[in-house]
């Protein structure tokens, strides 16, 4: 029998680090973030394919993707041209807790995930200041979540993913492979069905983006 993958050094999970209260909380701030930066479907580099999750951002900088301009961050919302709204502090304290790095993130990337959204393996490698922690937060319906190597075909390592679960890529881990492979419709009544149809997943990833000083 083969001995089970382990995700790299530096990859934690911690189960049902959120209570209901404080992801209910969360959400309610996703809502209103939205009336100001709405959510908006980003497209591929080169091939302009739509990727399969909705998308905004609190922060200082977002990160966009289209067609033309490839992945990157930005300080104003793609179809607005307003600035992103601040990221929440409960948000910021579990950056504190989390991350063990030495300046607060920049970045907080919200994707919602539909019920037949998908998010293939890949690295999260544009930001400068890629010694920092990605940290992120589950909400709404279960996912399973990938995570593998430092090379797209590596073996790689699944588990479910709930609502309140938060997960952190430091260290070796902050140069993984990982994605999502499904989401599991129905499994949360967190999200608002007149906000979010069909319900789904909204996972809130903080990030670093430039060196500190």
């Amino acid at each position: 029998m083969s001995e089970p993958v382990l995700p790299l050094p530096g990859f934690r999970l911690l189960p049902e680090h959120l209570n209901r209260t404080a992801q209910a909380a969360l959400i309610e701030t996703v809502v209103a973030a939205a009336k100001i930066a709405p959510f908006w479907r980003p497209a591929m580099p080169r091939s302009g394919q739509p990727l399969s999750v909705k998308m905004t951002n609190f922060g200082r900088l977002g990160w966009v993707t289209d067609k033309e301009g490839g992945y990157r961050y930005e300080p104003v919302h793609p179809l607005t041209g307003e600035p992103w709204p601040p990221i929440p502090p409960v948000l910021l304290d579990l950056w504190a807790q989390l991350s063990g790095y030495c300046a607060p993130p920049e970045a907080c990337l919200v994707n919602w995930y539909g019920p037949d959204s998908r998010m293939g393996l890949h690295v999260d490698w544009d930001e400068e200041a890629a010694d920092a922690a990605v940290v992120s937060v589950s909400l709404g319906d279960k996912a399973r979540f990938r995570v593998g190597g430092t090379t797209r075909r590596g073996k790689t390592a699944s588990m479910v993913l709930s609502s309140g679960d938060v997960v952190v890529l430091g260290g070796a881990a902050r140069r993984s492979y990982h994605g999502v492979d499904r989401i599991y419709p129905g499994t949360s009544t967190l999200l608002p069905d007149e906000v979010f149809p069909g319900g789904g997943r909204i996972n809130l990833t903080m990030r670093r983006v430039t060196l500190p000083g």
